[in-house]
C-alpha cells in the first residue's frame, strides 16, 4: 500500500520553497501527498527557529501533531526546518515522542528517511548546511498564479541580532541560468507573479560573479512569456543602487514594491546590530526612491528595544517612522536569541519594555496607515484575483501594494466572472475597517 505524507510548513517563504522541493521528491518516490494529517503514515513539520514566537509557534506544531499518536499510535513525526538545524539533538531530549530530527542538509535524503521511519526506525541526520539544495522540482502550495522563486540561500552578514548565519550557512546564490529555466517552468504552468526571495535578495551574483547581477537577473526574469508581475522581498538598503532603481523604475513587469527591512534609523543601534547607515543616509536612499519610482510602496520592519536602545534613540525612531510614512510597516520586540552576539550586549531590557516600545510604533503605523488608504480612494490599481467572498458578495484581491500572505486584500465587485489569477484594474471607492472596498474598472 502506497504511504501517505503530510507536511505543515512554518516560517519565511525560503523554508516553504524547501519544502516545496522535498514534497516533489516525496512525489516523486512514491509516496501519496495528504492535506489531512490524520489520512497521513507521516507527518513532516517544516520548523523555523528564528525567534522566539517562531520556535514556540513551530514546538506547538510538533506537539499537535504528536497528539494524534494517542488515537493513531501508528503515525509518525519528522521535525524539519530551521528549527531541527538549530537545537538539533535536543530536540529528541526535549521531545522524546517525536520519531526523527533532521537538519536541512538531509532534505535530499527525504524519501530515504521517510522509508527508514515507516520501518519503524528513529531518523536523526544532520550533514553539513551547504548539502541543502537550492534549486529542484517543486510541489506548489502556493495559489497556481504566483509562486516563491528562491534565488539564494544562506547569509553573510552577520546582523548580531540573527541566527540565520549559523542556520543557514553562508550567502550562496543559484546561477542565473537555474532560475531562468524555472521561471519559465514555472509560467508554463500558469504562474503570473514571481515572488523573488533570499535572505538577501540584493546581494545575489556576488559570490558567484564577483559583483553583483540582481538586475541583469531582473531583465532576463522580466523576457520569460507568461509572468506579469515580479515582485523583490529582502532588499537591504546599503545595497540599494541607482541601477537597481532605475530598473524597477523602469521594467514594466517589476511591481512598484520595494521590502528594505531596516531595522532602526539611529546609527548607534544600527553599530550595536553590526548594520550600516544613519537616518540621514536612510531618509536619502528613501527620497531618492520615491523620487525615481512612481507610485512605490515601501514595505519595511523595524526591532524595538534592542540592547542599549536610550529613550533618545527610540524616540529618534518614532520621528523616523512619522516622517517617512511607509505604506507597509511591521515592528517587533527585540528577541534575545541564544548563540547571537546581541544575547551578550549590555542594556539587555525587561521584555515588557520592549513590547512596549514596539507597540507604541504599531499604534503609530496603523494611524499612518489609515489616512495613507483614505488618500488612495479614486485611484486605480491593477490587481490579482484571489477569490470570491460569498458573504460580502464581492471578490478579493491584491493590488501591486500587496505581497501575498504579508499584506492586505481589496474587496471588490465586478459586473462579469473572474477566475482566480485574473489580473484587472481596480479603482478604490472606500475604506471599510481599514480594507480597501472598490470595483473593477
Amino acid at each position: 500500500m502506497t504511504k501517505k505524507i503530510g507536511m505543515i510548513s512554518l516560517g519565511c517563504p525560503k523554508n516553504q520553497v524547501d519544502a516545496e522541493i522535498m514534497l516533489s521528491k516525496l512525489q516523486k518516490g512514491g509516496f501519496d501527498i495528504v492535506s489531512d494529517p490524520l489520512e497521513a503514515d507521516l507527518i513532516i513539520v517544516n520548523t523555523c527557529g528564528f525567534i522566539e514566537d517562531a520556535k514556540k509557534e513551530s514546538i506547538e506544531n510538533i506537539l499537535d501533531m504528536i497528539s494524534y499518536k494517542e488515537d493513531y499510535p501508528e503515525i509518525k513525526v519528522l521535525d524539519t526546518g530551521c528549527l531541527a538545524e538549530r537545537y538539533q539533538g535536543q530536540i529528541f531530549e526535549e521531545i522524546p515522542e517525536v520519531d526523527g530530527v533532521i537538519g536541512i542538509g538531509a532534505n535530499e535524503d527525504i524519501c530515504e528517511i521517510c522509508h527508514k521511519m515507516l520501518n519503524g526506525e528513529k531518523a536523526e541526520s544532520f550533514p553539513p548546511k551547504e548539502n541543502l539544495k537550492i534549486e529542484g522540482d517543486r510541489v506548489l502550495t502556493t495559489p497556481h498564479y504566483s509562486a516563491y522563486l528562491k534565488i539564494a540561500e544562506g547569509c553573510s552578514n552577520h546582523c548580531t541580532y540573527c541566527a540565520i548565519p549559523s542556520i543557514r550557512g553562508p550567502f550562496r546564490s543559484r546561477p542565473s541560468e537555474s532560475i531562468i529555466a524555472e521561471a519559465k517552468d514555472l509560467a508554463e504552468k500558469g504562474v503570473k507573479e514571481l515572488v523573488v526571495v533570499a535572505q538577501d535578495t540584493t546581494r545575489y551574483g556576488e559570490d558567484l560573479y564577483g559583483k553583483n547581477a540582481l538586475v541583469p537577473l531582473l531583465k532576463a526574469l522580466s523576457m520569460v512569456d507568461g509572468i506579469e508581475w515580479i515582485r523583490l522581498l529582502y532588499l537591504y538598503p546599503e545595497r540599494i543602487d541607482d541601477a537597481l532603481i532605475d530598473e524597477i523604475a523602469n521594467n514594466e513587469k517589476i511591481v512598484k514594491y520595494m521590502d528594505i527591512p531596516l531595522q532602526h534609523c539611529n546609527k548607534n543601534v544600527l553599530k550595536r546590530m553590526n548594520r550600516h547607515g544613519d537616518r540621514e543616509s536612510l531618509t536619502a536612499l528613501l527620497n531618492k526612491i520615491r523620487e525615481k519610482i512612481d507610485g512605490v510602496t515601501i514595505r519595511t520592519t523595524f526591532i524595538a528595544g534592542f540592547p542599549g536602545e536610550t529613550e533618545e534613540e527610540f524616540n529618534e525612531l518614532c520621528e523616523f517612522i512619522e516622517e517617512m510614512r511607509f505604506e507597509r510597516m511591521g515592528c517587533f520586540a527585540y528577541s534575545e536569541e541564544e548563540g547571537t552576539p546581541a544575547a551578550k550586549l549590555d542594556g539587555m531590557m525587561d521584555y515588557e519594555i520592549r513590547a512596549d516600545r514596539a507597540d507604541i510604533i504599531n499604534e503609530r503605523q496603523n494611524v499612518i496607515l489609515d489616512e495613507l488608504n483614505e488618500s488612495l480612494v479614486g485611484k486605480i490599481f491593477p490587481t490579482i484575483v484571489e477569490g470570491y467572498d460569498a458573504y460580502s458578495d464581492s471578490y478579493y484581491g491584491r493590488t501591486t501594494m500587496d505581497a501575498p500572505e504579508i499584506d492586505t486584500l481589496i474587496y471588490f465587485t465586478c459586473g462579469y466572472e473572474l477566475d482566480d489569477g485574473d489580473i484587472i484594474e481596480v479603482e478604490v471607492m472606500n475604506v471599510i475597517d481599514g480594507e480597501l472596498t472598490g470595483e473593477v474598472v
